[in-house]
């Protein structure tokens, strides 16, 4: 553990300051243990976390620290009364909660903007034509309260690039961790559709997954990027070439219908209500009266 980090901080010597760099602290342990003392997301297991990443980094701050995932046993005030000691000794110079549901992340900039604290500046979740149930809470959530998005597996484990319909193997088949299957016709169906606009366009079905979520970015008022995690330097080619990737509107929209989901309660009941509320169709703003 922590290896990836003594890499990266050896292709940063020299020229930290052009990088922005960020890590992760994990509820599972550090390098330095997995006691009870080096678990969960308690002040002291933080910071030891981040004294041992700034080591392997060699540096002496990190642009963004990211919780995670919530243990859901230490209190959100800690979690974010730690956050704030960081930057203050200038370790840690934004915050962000991975995985957390969008109650917390709520709660905790809640409690950050009533304390004066660092706030929490980003959060990160899976998302991609496949796994688009982030509509629901969290990008709303992120929208609204002006928080960036990084959105994690944006090919869903590799489905979208639908090698493993011809019975490739990746990374995440290896580790028995694959994130997502053609486990029901709904997949299928977004699978045929990624592949059928790939031909359409002459680009790999990668290319056009993350550009479709590049779009949906771009038509997002906050900050939205996708987390890419390239093993090879083709694969790295791959997710750069859809930045230039020019996807049509139809595209685009043929997309997002087939990989749709229901947004369930109670979103779909004040969507269909929000005109009624308003007094529908009739509804006019009262003339203010003239002095």
């Amino acid at each position: 553990m922590g290896e990836s980090e003594e890499i990266l901080g050896r292709l940063l010597a020299g020229r930290r300051d052009q990088f922005t760099v960020a890590t992760k602290f994990a509820v599972g342990g550090t390098a330095e243990g997995s006691g009870v003392l080096q678990t969960g997301n308690g002040r002291r297991a933080m910071f030891r976390s981040v004294e041992a990443s700034l080591r392997r980094l060699g540096t002496d701050y990190v642009d963004l620290l990211w919780v995670h995932w919530p243990d859901f046993v230490t209190p959100l005030d800690e979690i974010v009364r730690a956050f704030d000691d960081l930057a203050r000794a200038g370790k840690v110079l934004y915050a962000g909660l991975s995985n957390f549901p969008a109650w917390m992340t709520s709660r905790a900039t809640t409690l950050a903007e009533l304390r004066g604290e660092i706030p929490i500046a980003a959060v990160q979740f899976e998302y991609s034509l496949v796994e688009r149930s982030g509509e629901r809470d969290n990008l709303p959530m992120a929208e609204a309260l002006g928080i960036g998005a990084a959105l994690w597996s944006p090919l869903g484990g590799g489905l979208l690039t639908g090698k493993y319909r011809n019975g490739e193997e990746g990374r995440l088949t290896k580790l028995k961790a694959v994130v997502h299957t053609e486990d029901g016709p709904a997949k299928s169906t977004i699978v045929d559709a990624v592949l059928a606009a790939a031909d359409q366009l002459g680009a790999p079905a990668a290319d056009v997954s993350v550009a479709w979520l590049l779009e949906r970015a771009r038509r997002s008022p906050t900050g939205v990027v996708p987390i890419t995690g390239p093993r090879t330097i083709e694969q790295l080619d791959g997710y750069l070439a859809a930045l230039d990737l020019d996807l049509p509107a139809e595209v685009y929209d043929r997309l997002d219908e087939v990989s749709r989901i229901p947004l369930g309660q109670p979103h779909a009941d004040n969507a269909a209500r929000g005109s009624a509320t308003l007094g529908g169709d009739g509804f006019r703003q009262r003339p203010v009266a003239s002095a």
